[in-house]
C-alpha cells in the first residue's frame, strides 16, 4: 500500500507487534526490476518492524509491501551567497544546484531539505534509518541529521564509487562514514574499497545478500546426450558483466561444441551492442537473448542450463561487483560457475572446488575453463554437488536476516550508548 502518511501505528501491523522497533527503510525508489535482493530485506525482518520511504514509488506489482511512503519533494530555493560562484556553476560549467554549498539559503544556518523526510521521521519515530546505496545517503544526511535520528547506510556495489570524481562529493561521504553509526557492505571486497575510502574500521559490517535458497530445486548436472550445452548468465547488461569477454571466447567453444548456446536473461544499456557483436561474430545462432525474466522462469532456466557464466570485470570507472545474487542462486540450484577472480565473486566461488575462475577480460582463459568443465563429466558433477553445499552453508536467507537484525541492534545501542556486550549475536 504506497503512501500511508498518516498513519505510522500501521508499519508491520500485518504481524500485529507494536513492541518490535520501527526501523525506516529509505531508498531513492521503491524498487526497480533488478533489485529485489533489497525487497527480499525489507519484507522479510522478523525482530524489527519497517516502513518504506522512497523518493519514487514503482513496481510494487513485483514487491508488494506496505507501507510505503512515497516522500514528497519541495520547491527548490533560490540559492543565496558568493555571486562570482553562482555564476559559475550555473552558466559556465552548468551543473546546478552546485556540488559545494556557495551560501546559506533562507535563515542564517539553514539547509534546504529538498525533501519532507524530517517531518516524515519526525512524524514515524523510527528506532533507526537503514539507508541503502551510498550515494543516497549523501543526500539524505543533512535531513537524517535535522531529523536527530539514528542511521545506517548500506552499500551494493557500483556506489562504492559512484560520483566519488565529482568535487566536494569525497568530502560528503566521509561525513557519511562519521555520522552513521555503521556501514555495510555486499561482500569483503566492497569492504575493503571503503577501507580505502577512508571509513573507520570499527564502523564496517558484513552484509551478505539473503537468497532464499530453501525455495531452490537441486539437480546433480551431467552433460547432455546431444551436446546442446546451455550456458546460462543472467545480469543487467552492462560493462561490468565482462558479456562481450564472454563472446570473444565463445568462438573457441562452440568450434568443439558446436550445438551449444549461450543463454542471457537480463536488459540493459548494451543490450543493441551485445546483438550486433554476436551477429558480426556469427554467433547469433550460439546465443539466445531472453530479456528480463521474473524469479519462477529464471529458476526454469536454472533447471535447464548445464553451468553459470560470470565473467565480471572491472570498468573504467572502477564499477566493481560485490557477491552477484543470481549467481549465488544459480549455485543453490547446482549449477557450477564459470566467473572471475573479481570483487566478491571469490568470497562464493572456489576455484576448483565448485568451478573455475579466470582472470578478468581475458577470453583464452575464459575458453580454456569451459572446455575443461564441459569435457570433464566427473568435474561438472562433483563442481554441481559442491555449489550447492558451499553456497547454501555460506548464504543462507536466515542466517543473513539475523545478521542484518544484528547490525540494526547494534546500530541502536550505539545510538543510545548500551552495551554492546549485552546483544546476543546470532
Amino acid at each position: 500500500m504506497a503512501d500511508e502518511r498518516h498513519d505510522p501505528g500501521i508499519a508491520g501491523a500485518d504481524e500485529g507487534d507494536a513492541a518490535r522497533p520501527l526501523v525506516v527503510s529509505l531508498c531513492g525508489t521503491y524498487l526497480k526490476r533488478e533489485m529485489q535482493s533489497l525487497h527480499r530485506q525489507i519484507a522479510h525482518l522478523r525482530a524489527f518492524r519497517t516502513v518504506v520511504f522512497a523518493e519514487q514509488v514503482e513496481n510494487l506489482e513485483m514487491f508488494p509491501f506496505e507501507p510505503v511512503v512515497a516522500m514528497e519533494k519541495r520547491k527548490e530555493p533560490r540559492y543565496r551567497g558568493n555571486f562570482v560562484k553562482r555564476f559559475w556553476y550555473k552558466h559556465v560549467v552548468k551543473q546546478w544546484p552546485p556540488p559545494v554549498p556557495i551560501g546559506h539559503v533562507g535563515n542564517a544556518g539553514q539547509y534546504y531539505h529538498p525533501y519532507d523526510l524530517v517531518d516524515l521521521l519526525t512524524e514515524w519515530k523510527p528506532a533507526l534509518v537503514h539507508v541503502y546505496y551510498g550515494h543516497k545517503a549523501v543526500k539524505y544526511r543533512r535531513m537524517l541529521e535535522a531529523a536527530g535520528v539514528p542511521w545506517l547506510v548500506s552499500f551494493h556495489g557500483v556506489d562504492v564509487v559512484k560520483f566519488v570524481d565529482r568535487p566536494g562529493y569525497l568530502d560528503d561521504l566521509k561525513r557519511v562514514f562519521a555520522e552513521a553509526r555503521l556501514v555495510l557492505a555486499r561482500s569483503e571486497s566492497l569492504l575493503d574499497r571503503l577501507r580505502e575510502l577512508g571509513c573507520p574500521e570499527e564502523k564496517l559490517r558484513l552484509n551478505r545478500t539473503p537468497a532464499p535458497l530453501d525455495d531452490i530445486d537441486f539437480a546433480e548436472r551431467q552433460p547432455p546426450e546431444n551436446g546442446e550445452w546451455r550456458l546460462l548468465q543472467a545480469c543487467r547488461l552492462i560493462p561490468k558483466k565482462g558479456l562481450f569477454t564472454t563472446l570473444k571466447a565463445l568462438p573457441r567453444v562452440v568450434e568443439r561444441w558446436p550445438k551449444l548456446k549461450f543463454v542471457l536473461a537480463g536488459t540493459g544499456p548494451d543490450e543493441e551492442r551485445f546483438r550486433d557483436e554476436a551477429r558480426a561474430a556469427s554467433l547469433q545462432n550460439h546465443v539466445e537473448l531472453l530479456g528480463w525474466v521474473g524469479q519462477e522462469r529464471l529458476r526454469a532456466e536454472f533447471s535447464r542450463a548445464h553451468a553459470f557464466l560470470h565473467p565480471s570485470e572491472l570498468t573504467d570507472t572502477s564499477d566493481q561487483e560485490g557477491v552477484p545474487n543470481a549467481m549465488v542462486e544459480a549455485m543453490a540450484a547446482g549449477l557450477p560457475i564459470v566467473a572471475t577472480t573479481h570483487g566478491g565473486i571469490p568470497e562464493a566461488v572456489e576455484s576448483g572446488v565448485d568451478g573455475y575462475l579466470v582472470p578478468e577480460k581475458d577470453p583464452a582463459a575464459l575458453a580454456d575453463a569451459l572446455l575443461r568443465l564441459l569435457d570433464d563429466p566427473e568435474t561438472l558433477a562433483r563442481f554441481s554437488r559442491q555449489a550447492n553445499a558451499s553456497v547454501r552453508e555460506k548464504f543462507g536467507f536466515e542466517r543473513q536476516i539475523e545478521a542484518l537484525e544484528f547490525c540494526y541492534a547494534e546500530a541502536i545501542a550505539l545510538a543510545d550508548e548500551v552495551p554492546i556486550g549485552t546483544i546476543t549475536k546470532p
